[in-house]
């Protein structure tokens, strides 16, 4: 594992300084922004479509089968780890949807949107295509005017007060209400209601099913609860760890974070190798089974240094809630 050799780069900022961002290409392999070219890119470009069919599979076994061994130990232990686990399979399926929204999850067009709709964004509640159009912007200019997740990203390092405020309002509800709020009024919308009927509609099948089943219960407490409680606070700690504090530029080493990777963050936090987040941003179309070589080549290749390196999640959390009170800026409540 490699090390950073420090945490945050400098006072008040959590990206590194111009001396610790060498500039090794453009080279026969990489481009100048470090895109990767000729043959290494068409091999880190396949797909992996059987994979991927797993993967659903997989997510779906895993999410039901929790919530079957709760039922069948019935024991209030298990049902509370069923409830955090449920969390994690909300994050696995929103990666899942993420690879989706990139046309990466299937090699058929029509087929990786409809199975990506009903099998995998859906029953997280995301509507994928609107939520395609937002996430393109983010990837065409990080931080830039169009940017949908700037709130999200902006002003960090916040102070510890602050960010125990954010993960408060996620653990307990509040940040899952506003996103379901949003939902029903869709419903409002003529040009949203198609889309949030869909998304119910695929809700209420799961719900039904769990009722055939005889557990009613199930889909509003270990369905519906943990996508707007743990699923919530999951989501934030990824999401800071990927871009807070970042800023705009054309080099994506100062838009987007390096954390290294452990078994425990990829379990819990950065499932299907979403850890590797700066490789996706430096080229949105290799597929996440191939981001590791991604980040390992651009790394031999010196571009990613170890200085630039956090060297886990929790440094990084630390770094980003590291602010002194008394300099704490104004900023949007997201």
């Amino acid at each position: 594992m490699h090390t950073a050799s420090r945490a945050p780069f400098s006072s008040g900022s959590l990206i590194p300084a111009p001396a610790d961002l060498p500039a090794v290409f453009p080279t026969s392999e990489f481009a100048a922004n470090g895109r990767p070219l000729g043959q290494l890119r068409s091999d880190l470009y396949r797909t992996h479509g059987i994979r991927n069919v797993f993967n659903i599979i997989g997510v779906w076994v895993q999410s039901v089968g929790v919530i079957v061994v709760a039922l069948w130990l019935h024991h209030p232990l298990a049902w509370v780890v069923a409830f955090f686990l449920m969390g994690r399979a909300f994050s696995m399926f929103a990666i899942l949807g993420h690879e989706a929204a990139h046309r990466l999850l299937l090699p058929n067009r029509k087929l990786n949107d409809f199975v990506g709709k009903w099998f995998v964004a859906y029953p997280a509640f995301v509507p994928l295509d609107a939520y395609r159009r937002g996430h393109m912007a983010h990837h065409k200019e990080e931080f830039g005017p169009n940017e949908p997740d700037l709130a999200l990203y902006a002003g960090y390092p916040i102070t510890k007060a602050s960010w125990h405020r954010k993960l408060r309002r996620d653990a307990f509800g509040s940040s899952g209400w506003k996103n379901l709020k949003g939902l029903l009024l869709a419903l409002k919308s003529p040009s949203s209601r198609g889309l949030a009927l869909r998304i119910l509609g695929c809700q209420a099948v799961i719900a039904t099913g769990f009722a055939f089943a005889g557990y009613p219960l199930v889909w509003p407490l270990l369905w519906l609860a943990p996508w707007m409680t743990t699923w919530r606070v999951i989501n934030r700690l990824r999401a800071i760890a990927e871009h807070g504090g970042a800023t705009k530029s054309s080099d994506r080493r100062l838009t987007t974070h390096v954390i290294a990777q452990s078994p425990m963050a990829r379990f819990w936090i950065v499932p299907y190798n979403t850890g590797w987040h700066l490789a996706h941003h430096v080229d949105i179309g290799v597929p996440f089974q191939n981001l590791p070589r991604l980040h390992e080549a651009l790394r031999t290749a010196g571009w990613i240094p170890d200085a630039i390196e956090y060297p886990s999640y929790r440094s990084f959390w630390a770094a980003a809630s590291a602010r002194p009170a008394e300099s704490q800026p104004t900023q949007a409540q997201p």
